[in-house]
């Protein structure tokens, strides 16, 4: 394997607070490939969400560090691209300006920003709606939009934090469908953050199992058959789920003995 485009090299993150410090990582180590779809599952605040921010150069972990394509993570990058569970959408502005944000930070020219965010809209089926408001979008639609910004942006590496955890289970699976699609057709990395098992076995060609605070890496699951037609339904899915539903339960058991 060559150059990682996502490298997170004994990450381990710390935070003070009134209580007196709180360890949310421990040494976490994780290499995503180019074009590779990795997803971190574990319980709740395991720390998954800080690994995000500190791959997207929004956190300086206090022990390790991330790299992009071998450079060292100090700062944001342009072809980082991150969906947060809020969607990070600017309520004063339209579907359109919305989606062309990325590109008006960068400067680029009004006709280009134009056509790439037409292009995008199009591409998540919100090319009806560039004039109206996020107030006026479903939850559905805000995740269309924040995709559709992340795709204006030509990224390299998307990172998503629970995007999708507050939407009902049909419209849930719509959405996953949208990422899978957008990902085997843009061709870059990306990392998703859940606590859904069914999610991480849908959308990871690899699953990377965090245990309870402080999130530690336990077991990564090679789950490479996701790319295959209809793999919701096909056994080998149901039977993934249920692995890592055990495995999990396992963790969890043995974290609660050992802080008996």
């Amino acid at each position: 394997m060559g150059e990682p485009k996502l490298r997170l090299q004994g990450v381990s993150q710390v935070y003070e607070g009134a209580r007196g410090e709180t360890r949310a990582l421990q040494n976490m180590d994780i290499d995503v490939a180019p074009g590779e779809a990795v997803a971190i599952l574990g319980p709740s605040g395991c720390g998954k969400s800080t690994s995000l921010l500190i791959a997207a150069g929004l956190r300086v972990p206090t022990q390790g560090a991330a790299f992009v394509d071998g450079v060292r993570v100090a700062e944001p990058r342009l072809n980082t691209a991150l969906i947060l569970q809020d969607f990070g959408l600017l309520p004063w502005k339209t579907v359109a300006e919305n989606a062309g944000l990325g590109l008006q930070i960068r400067k680029t020219p009004k006709r280009e920003r134009a056509e790439r965010v037409a292009r995008a809209l199009e591409q998540v089926g919100l090319a009806d709606f560039a004039d109206a408001f996020p107030a006026e979008l479903s939850g559905g639609m805000r995740q269309r939009l924040a995709m559709a910004r992340a795709l204006t942006c030509d990224a390299d590496l998307l990172l998503m934090d629970e995007p999708l955890s507050a939407l009902d289970a049909l419209l849930r699976e719509e959405m996953q469908d949208m990422l899978k699609r957008c990902w085997c057709e843009q061709g870059y990395a990306q990392v998703l953050v859940t606590h859904s098992i069914e999610e991480a076995v849908y959308l990871g060609q690899r699953i990377v199992v965090m245990s309870p605070r402080p999130g530690r890496v336990v077991h990564v699951l090679e789950n490479a058959e996701m790319q295959q037609e209809n793999w919701r339904d096909n056994d080998l899915f149901f039977e993934r789920c249920r692995a890592l539903r055990e495995m999990l339960r396992d963790i969890v058991a043995k974290e609660e003995v050992a802080h008996a």
